[in-house]
């Protein structure tokens, strides 16, 4: 049998905080027993989980892993307005005038993801 991927851990500053967005973004949860100032924290979303391991160093250079989120209930384009309100912040548009393409924003620590267009988008065009 092969192996499972039990969950995505990314390093951050903050666990509890990026995982508070993430969970945000994700319509996932925090596990129960997180709490501010916790060296780890879990979020558990119907795709996947992500845990959150402080570390002492800032992010310095570009990810060599990203997340590609794909909107289930909303457009790209709103879904990235939603995740601009959440905390995310612009890194890169890369949306093309026929509608096609993607746009990649940064986590409230820096980590790049994309979002892409929808299911319903990709089939009506």
């Amino acid at each position: 049998m092969s192996s499972l991927l039990r969950h995505v851990t990314v390093d951050c500053t903050d666990p509890y905080t990026l995982a508070g967005f993430w969970a945000q973004a994700l319509d996932g949860s925090l596990a129960d027993d997180d709490n501010p100032g916790d060296p780890e924290a879990l979020v558990t979303a119907e795709a996947a989980s992500l845990l959150f391991i402080r570390v002492d160093d800032r992010k310095s250079v570009k990810n060599r892993v990203h997340l590609d989120l794909q909107p289930q209930d909303r457009t790209r384009d709103e879904e990235v307005e939603r995740l601009l309100s959440l905390g995310a912040t612009l890194q890169g548009d890369h949306r093309r005038p026929d509608g096609t393409g993607w746009v990649t924003l940064h986590d409230p620590e820096g980590n790049e993801f994309c979002v892409e267009r929808s299911a319903a988008e990709q089939t009506n065009g």
